[in-house]
């Protein structure tokens, strides 16, 4: 009988075994530079081609560019490296100077180093971050973890879960992995909520400490501030140049300066907006 019940229980654990989650693996980060990370599969998937604006066309960033760029090499020397958090103004290039700085390192490294590779983390998807970290620390490679758009509503599982991996935790932030986030908010969290919380607090002190402790956990802050409009003319100039662009200087910067009204906001974003939407007409 014992004999019977045995090919049994083998068909119910290999039942099991199907039934249950894979098991988080990474095993093609020798294919690209750049991965997205998907928590559902707890995988990365390759991107070929990045989307990125050459590093010396973004304009008047010259003192975030020197302060990320510094820090980023820094790291692919395997020098001690702080994460950062760029913050401020929407438009003005934020995630644009990380894919633009993370091309411009592996350039200026080449031969020298392995490429730094950059994985992109979905805010959605934050909450897995210490799973993808474990996954990266055996690895022989150096990761930038690159999160956009970052902010927080309330203390979620996914503000927890970065909080502790911000050299919170007992393990600590893997030396082969940098974290990287923007956002249009200095502390991750809406004004309102942190004035409230103030309010309603015992000691607001403690309460203050406590809703901008997440965003202190990054060692490099980089604000991004509004553009004027001499910024703009000369952002919208140096597209129209790279793409060597048949317009004259004045007939340029007057389709610009109209095409930032009727979008109500002057900006790098709108900028590049222009610059496309300038391009296919220029080629019809």
């Amino acid at each position: 009988m014992t004999t019977d019940i045995l090919p049994l229980l083998e068909r119910i654990a290999t039942a099991l075994e199907q039934l249950s989650p894979p098991k988080p693996h990474i095993d093609n980060v020798e294919q690209a530079n750049a991965f997205i990370w998907t928590a559902q599969k707890n995988t990365l998937i390759a991107v070929d081609e990045v989307s990125f604006v050459h590093f010396e066309l973004l304009q008047g960033l010259e003192y975030q560019k020197a302060l990320l760029l510094e820090n980023t090499l820094h790291f692919a020397k395997n020098l001690s490296a702080n994460n950062v958090m760029l913050w401020g103004a929407r438009g003005m290039g934020k995630s644009s100077l990380i894919k633009s700085v993370h091309q411009e390192v592996n350039q200026l490294t080449e031969n020298q180093h392995d490429p730094v590779k950059i994985i992109e983390i979905p805010r959605d998807d934050i909450h897995s971050l210490p799973t993808l970290l474990q996954l990266l620390k055996p690895l022989p490679h150096r990761f930038i973890v690159f999160s956009d758009d970052l902010s927080f509503e309330k203390e979620d599982r996914d503000y927890k879960a970065l909080k502790s991996v911000l050299d919170g935790g007992i393990a600590g932030r893997p030396k082969n992995v940098l974290f990287y986030a923007t956002s249009n908010r200095r502390h991750l969290m809406p004004r309102d909520m942190i004035e409230n919380e103030v309010n309603s607090a015992i000691n607001p002190a403690e309460a203050v400490e406590e809703k901008v402790s997440l965003s202190d956990r990054f060692g490099l802050w980089i604000g991004f501030h509004n553009c004027d409009k001499t910024l703009y003319d000369n952002i919208i100039r140096a597209y129209a140049k790279e793409r060597k662009l048949n317009i004259s200087d004045e007939e340029l910067i007057a389709q610009g300066n109209e095409w930032s009204v009727t979008r109500g906001s002057r900006n790098g974003r709108v900028a590049w907006q222009f610059i496309e939407d300038l391009t296919a007409k220029l080629a019809r």
